[in-house]
């Protein structure tokens, strides 16, 4: 890690990308030396959007390796759970689709009908009691998700989806060090990653970033686990209250593009 990266100098680089609100998690992984963690209001309490899909899609492995449920069970999907998606959701009503199939388009291409699929299976009490139980004070899954207004009729709602900055932090370093339930599962799904328009873009050739997104028409957000190619693997989280758009995934880009050398010589240094 360069010297000068401490925690004023991630605020300042979050201020010059323009990443408004932001709440940002940087936290060095095994064999990265010296050992750090970094932050800016990391509780901040920011809809969590998509990214409330990480705990859920760890809660679904759990109970697979439990024995509760099974990968290939399969579950109908509803028309109740139908709602928008950025990209063209592959499910239907009337579809009978495995479990390993839903998860994986909730992490891969943040299907909307597929998460709220499982949030029926799972149960948001008992994925929000298996998230506390693995250190996630501050997540709780409360409603199902809408990809546009009106929302979608949840009649079990219960407020708004919880999952700050600092658990999301928790939750992908739980997945590193392979104390999280399903973590080789689950990290092969962030590295498929379909949408790569934030802080990729800020990432030097034969950097690896294993990530998810969220986005709403009132917050931005991106993290994972960085594996850099010079050597070093980092968790970094970044919430912004942006409303998403091309313009404001620019500025996540431009955000990795100045943090990035602080973390380890540039590749092209041949150091």
């Amino acid at each position: 890690m360069h010297l000068t990266l401490n925690a004023e100098l991630l605020a300042t680089l979050a201020a010059e990308a323009r990443l408004t609100s932001a709440s940002i998690v940087l936290r060095s992984l095994a064999g990265t030396t010296p050992p750090f963690e970094l932050s800016l209001d990391p509780a901040a309490a920011l809809t969590p959007a998509s990214m409330i899909k990480l705990p859920i899609a760890a809660a679904v492995a759990s109970l697979w390796l439990g024995g509760v449920n099974r990968p290939e069970e399969r579950v109908a999907v509803r028309d109740a759970n139908m709602t928008l998606n950025d990209a063209p959701s592959p499910l239907v009503p009337g579809y009978a689709a495995r479990l390993d199939e839903l998860a994986w388009l909730m992490l891969t291409r943040s299907d909307n009908v597929a998460t709220n699929v499982l949030i029926d299976v799972v149960g948001r009490g008992r994925a929000t009691t298996l998230a506390r139980e693995w250190g996630l004070g501050g997540t709780a899954i409360r409603r199902k998700l809408s990809g546009s207004l009106p929302l979608i009729a949840d009649p079990e709602a219960t407020g708004r989806n919880a999952h700050p900055a600092a658990d999301a932090a928790l939750l992908l370093a739980r997945i590193v060090e392979e104390t999280l339930p399903g973590y080789a599962w689950l990290r092969d799904a962030l590295a498929a990653q379909e949408w790569n328009t934030k802080l990729t873009r800020g990432l030097e050739p034969g950097d690896r970033f294993a990530h998810k997104t969220g986005d709403t028409d009132e917050v931005s957000h991106d993290g994972g686990i960085l594996e850099l190619t010079g050597g070093g693997r980092y968790v970094l989280v970044v919430y912004t209250a942006l409303p998403s758009s091309p313009e404001h995934d620019a500025r996540f880009g431009r955000f990795m593009r100045t943090l990035r050398p602080h973390l380890l010589p540039r590749s092209t240094n041949g150091v």
